[in-house]
């Protein structure tokens, strides 16, 4: 495949080429590898957003703000005090 640079791209590859000390096709096969990747990760993020604002369309999902983030706070923390509740019991009933 013959790819087409122009004269400053040209010079700019010739150069960190000469830099690297690897040759030009080299540079250019991890110039496109990472494209690739970069690519992967944007679809992967592109996706997450579409499922979260699925999520929120559905309404399966909470809108963040600091208001609501205190109330989540406050649900783990309760839910934290219920579970532990047996286990504090056991052990106030064991200590007598």
């Amino acid at each position: 495949m013959g790819i087409r640079l122009s004269p400053d791209q040209e010079a700019h590859l010739a150069q960190l080429a000469a830099d690297a000390g690897r040759p030009p096709d080299e540079i250019v096969e991890e110039g496109v590898a990472l494209w690739e990747e970069r690519e992967r990760r944007r679809r992967e993020i592109t996706t997450a957003v579409d499922a979260a604002q699925a999520s929120l369309a559905r309404s399966g999902g909470r809108v963040i703000t600091r208001e609501s983030m205190r109330e989540l706070a406050e649900e783990v923390h309760q839910r934290g005090l219920a579970r532990l509740a047996p286990e504090q019991k056991t052990e106030q009933k064991l200590a007598r």
